[in-house]
């Protein structure tokens, strides 16, 4: 099934339930480039190898360019996350639910932001919307198993790849480059991280901006009371359109995200930011093209842990890491159990 631009525009003006559901879907969509695209450019800046408004440029471009491209390659994240829960036949209800749902996602990830807690944007929307699927069906019913397990796939890729990744990448550059001058490997590094810090911004709208889309298009069928739709393809004008408002997003920074991943968790060299940066490049990659969600936030994390330890144990930041790692643990309790709560309030308002 295909969704021409102009037919999607008569109803935008004409039908208010879509017009509301749009602007949330969006709007997560903002705040996901604002609160999570950080991660993808930490290391760059808390390097020094650009400074902080090129380096959030820079991102913006290429999450720009990662959503338009990979969504041409292989969609399969969108479906993934499309088909991952049942909200059941009245579209109605379905449609309020999955409002609650992205509201929930957009008071999580603001309040993540705020406390500057690198959480996932990613397992938020999932647990948001499997909380509000499973308060519209009374139960586990609103879940699809099959397409629901590639979430786990992808929570143990990111950490499998992405630790043991950026451990072996640092060791062996430090081999290689252990007879070159410092001066020389430093200005070669400082241009590989900006390598690095563009791959890793393609990689976060490779990944997420897929991710939204299959909610943009749920919201889409569900206005217009099509809630048995298993295939579809993603038009070009929602690339563009969901490519605009993750960089818009990412161009409004994030400081706070930067600082907790690129500056406290580990203190980096120029080599080691690049290291991490390639590992978590790879994992992503991977995941991409196997079509599993992953979470750019925890593998890029994961692999800088890696990269930290390979030095030795006591330069990671195990304090930060306790936090984050709390932080991952109760996204998918505490952004499903807000999505389930929303859910039957809502359905109760409206």
């Amino acid at each position: 099934m295909t969704l021409e631009l102009n037919e999607f525009l008569q109803q935008l003006v004409s039908t208010p339930p879509l017009l509301i559901t749009v602007l949330l879907v969006l709007g997560v969509v903002f705040v996901n480039g604002w609160t999570d695209a950080p991660n993808a450019i930490a290391t760059v800046i808390s390097t020094r190898a650009m400074n902080p408004r090129a380096a959030i440029i820079m991102a913006a471009f290429f999450d720009f360019l990662g959503v338009f491209v990979m969504t041409l390659i292989n969609s399969t994240v969108a479906q993934t996350i499309y088909k991952m829960v049942d909200f059941g036949g009245d579209t109605h209800d379905a449609l309020v639910a999955l409002c609650a749902a992205l509201f929930a996602i957009v008071l999580w990830a603001t309040s993540a932001w705020w406390f500057g807690i690198p959480t996932s944007e990613s397992h938020a929307l999932i647990a948001g919307i499997t909380g509000a699927a499973i308060a519209l069906q009374g139960g586990l019913a609103g879940v699809n198993p099959s397409e629901w397990v590639k979430v786990i796939y992808g929570l143990g890729l990111s950490v499998l790849m992405g630790f043991p990744l950026g451990f072996l990448i640092v060791k062996f550059i430090e081999k290689t480059c252990c007879k070159v001058s410092r001066k020389k490997t430093d200005t070669v590094f400082q241009y590989a991280q900006i390598f690095g810090g563009a791959g890793m911004a393609f990689m976060h709208g490779a990944q997420d901006g897929q991710k939204f889309m299959g909610v943009f298009l749920l919201g889409v069928f569900l206005v217009n009371g099509q809630s048995n739709v298993t295939e579809f393809s993603v038009p070009i004008w929602l690339i563009f359109l969901i490519s605009i408002v993750i960089s818009s997003g990412t161009s409004a920074g994030g400081y706070r995200i930067i600082k907790a991943v690129g500056m406290d968790l580990v203190k980096l060299e120029k080599y080691q930011g690049f290291s991490a940066d390639l590992a978590a490049i790879i994992s992503l990659l991977t995941a991409s093209l196997l079509g599993l969600p992953v979470s750019t936030t925890h593998t890029k994390t994961t692999a800088i842990m890696g990269v930290g330890a390979a030095k030795r144990v006591s330069s990671v930041n195990w304090g930060v890491v306790k936090e984050m790692v709390l932080a991952w643990v109760l996204t998918f309790p505490g952004c499903g159990l807000i999505g389930f709560l929303m859910a039957k309030l809502f359905v109760i308002l409206f």
